[in-house]
């Protein structure tokens, strides 16, 4: 059929990028050359389908889609008179992003925060104890300070996160529709 070379080779291209670049979320080579051709269906498959076009085990099938379907990129879907599992991406890029961004970023600053609160109350202590020489108390002062940053820090990324999941940040980066 002509035109199904061309066809091919500009989806193989993408689907190649998306492999290449699916670390960015954590996910393995595989898992992106699976997202990359299930992007590329009209309909959703069933892990054989997966299998049979990307010549993976269907162990392999069955941890990426787990693996995408934990970061919220490909989501399972119900057809009528279908037995089998079928998975689709997830259509809406922005929100596939923002829920991925978030569950990232809301895991990394809540473990960020719990350790500095901890960090600072053991520092305070060792402040205010009469025991502890000057200099480890002038160091314990630098921390405080150093960690007194980070954790506004770590707020102001929460905020951010909250613009992302109140969908605020469309009206400072607008979609592009």
């Amino acid at each position: 059929m002509e035109g199904r070379e061309q066809l091919e080779k500009a989806r193989e291209r993408i689907i190649e990028v998306i492999a290449k670049n699916i670390d960015l979320y954590g996910m393995t080579h595989s898992a992106g050359r699976l997202y990359g051709t299930m992007f590329f269906h009209s309909k959703p498959l069933t892990l054989d389908e997966m299998k049979e076009e990307l010549g993976m085990s269907k162990t392999s099938m069955s941890t990426a889609v787990r693996a995408l379907s934990d970061i919220k990129q490909v989501e399972r879907v119900w057809k009528k008179g279908v037995r089998k599992d079928l998975y689709q991406v997830e259509e809406d890029w922005y929100q596939g992003f923002i829920d991925l961004f978030s569950i990232k970023w809301r895991n990394a600053v809540s473990m960020h925060l719990t350790a500095i609160k901890k960090s600072l109350a053991e520092l305070k202590k060792l402040v205010e104890d009469e025991n502890i020489s000057s200099e480890i108390k002038e160091l314990a002062m630098i921390d405080i300070d150093k960690l007194v940053y980070a954790y506004h820090y770590y707020e102001w990324v929460d905020r951010v996160v909250e613009a992302f999941e109140n969908h605020d940040i469309f009206e400072l980066v607008p979609k592009h529709l």
